[in-house]
């Protein structure tokens, strides 16, 4: 059997941390003389009470190691036990959701995919706008911070936890997963504030500046309003596009960048990818908007921009009448939103590494059918890729294309048109964020879709923010043995 005593003791410590967050939004409203503080703080009060008591029932842990069984278990654990939590502001105060709504939107929030079930965003209490922005900066890497602090408790490396999590450590310059906790801290925190700071230059309040920052680095994309980035188009598109960018790369090259070499993110294979099919794309919507339409040239590559680099990021932001462009749109955006952006950001979807390694693996086999005595092997950046990796990659995106059929399958079952579903297993799966179809028309969320339809739809944004193999591993019989 597998010891979960430590799981049990790293999950009960963060969600004391979880408690004491909560008590952000909490004095926020209770500032503004709002009865819902009370209710985040009876939410705090629950969360912090579980937490204390696992803690306590699992002191002991300390004395042993964490397995790599352990660190999936742990993985998945945080994933699905934290947003049960952080789901109780939403149940016990406004909005007043069902729990299996504000779980989702929990899951939303956690995983960074900014789907919802809440309309009427602007007339939320702030600190409910506030703790949907700190779930999705939590989501980005910052769970996986606070995990980190604890870990190192229990004298275990680590690294382990963030291969569970799919983070690419590019050869690991960093081997302590401690220094590689605190780098990337501080470059994610650099990056929010900078964002935020950017977002109050250009006109937004303090509250949406914050909001929006966080869940932007986030690459979340839970908005403080209905409008989402319409509320401030121009200048706050273009600024909303640039740090989307910056929290899609990966976040290694970064710390690299701070420590003084730049070559890295400049030659970063995956990097120069990820901006050459995102511009291709941008270019082909905004001639064709432009042909089609007779919109001027200025909107249409701005919303453009903003929304494909939205999508492809898996933030989850629009902005302007992107959603209702039509079907050549909905195509492009469909590719770009199920490829995503880098391995090692907080970005969801196949992710561009796994998609050049598959297109090289696609060309070494075309050309070994046209010349079937040549000998090659599938590189990827000038290294050879091993079968493993290849079979691992064959695997993934199997699963994933499999699951989203599936999903689409079972959401359009529970009474949902096929657009509509399809698009729903597209963008919870990959975190993406953004809806499309009949039923998410009407109000740009998905408060309309049945319950049968939320629960498939949540599974599907944990699978697609572990991986998928990180939850179907544990599922397994064979897991569990020794």
């Amino acid at each position: 059997m597998i010891e979960i005593r430590p799981v049990a003791y790293v999950i009960g410590r963060i969600l004391i941390v979880l408690a004491i967050l909560m008590m952000a939004p909490a004095l926020v409203d209770l500032y503004d003389g709002l009865r819902n503080g009370w209710r985040i703080c009876e939410a705090a009060l629950v969360t912090g009470f579980v937490g204390v008591c696992v803690v306590m029932t699992t002191q002991n842990a300390l004395r042993t190691t964490l397995s790599v069984k352990q660190a999936y278990l742990l993985t998945t654990g945080i994933w699905t036990v934290v947003p049960a939590f952080g789901a109780l502001p939403f149940y016990l105060g406004a909005p007043h959701l069902q729990f299996s709504d504000a779980y989702f939107e929990a899951v939303s929030g956690i995983t960074t995919t900014g789907a919802t079930v809440i309309f009427g965003l602007d007339e939320l209490p702030a600190g409910m706008n506030l703790w949907r922005g700190m779930l999705n900066w939590l989501g980005g890497l910052g769970i996986a911070f606070i995990a980190m602090i604890f870990l190192p408790l229990m004298r275990v490396g680590g690294m382990q936890f963030f291969r569970t999590e799919g983070f690419e450590t590019f050869g690991k310059e960093l081997p302590r997963a401690t220094d590689l906790a605190v780098e990337l801290a501080r470059v994610y925190m650099l990056l929010t504030v900078a964002c935020m700071i950017s977002y109050g230059l250009v006109g937004m309040t303090a509250l949406d500046a914050i909001v929006n920052g966080a869940a932007t680095i986030a690459t979340g994309g839970f908005s403080p309003s209905d409008l989402s980035f319409e509320k401030y188009s121009g200048a706050g598109e273009y600024v909303g596009t640039v740090f989307m960018l910056l929290g899609s790369l990966p976040y290694l090259r970064y710390v690299q960048l701070i420590k003084g070499d730049a070559k890295p993110l400049w030659r970063d294979a995956q990097a120069r990818a990820y901006l050459r099919w995102l511009a291709l794309a941008v270019g082909v919507v905004t001639l064709w908007q432009i042909a089609h339409s007779g919109m001027a040239w200025e909107p249409a590559f701005r919303q453009s921009l903003f929304n494909l680099t939205s999508i492809m990021s898996s933030t989850g932001f629009f902005s302007g009448s992107f959603p209702a462009w039509g079907g050549f749109m909905m195509i492009v955006a469909f590719v770009i939103g199920t490829i995503g952006a880098c391995s090692g950001s907080s970005a969801a979807g196949l992710s561009v590494f796994r998609v050049q390694v598959a297109l090289a693996a696609l060309r070494v086999h075309l050309a070994q059918i046209t010349s079937p005595n040549m000998v090659a092997s599938v590189k990827y950046d000038g290294r050879r890729v091993e079968n493993d990796v290849l079979n691992g990659l064959i695997l993934f995106f199997t699963g994933y294309i499999l699951l989203m059929g599936i999903m689409t399958v079972g959401i359009s079952l529970s009474g949902v048109d096929t657009v509509s579903a399809l698009f729903a297993a597209w963008t919870t799966l990959g975190n993406v964020g953004y809806g499309f179809g009949p039923l998410v028309l009407r109000t740009g969320t998905f408060i309309d879709f049945p319950q049968g339809a939320i629960a498939i739809m949540t599974v599907a944004m944990l699978l697609g923010r572990l991986g998928l193999l990180a939850i179907l591993v544990i599922v397994l019989p064979s897991f569990y043995r020794s």
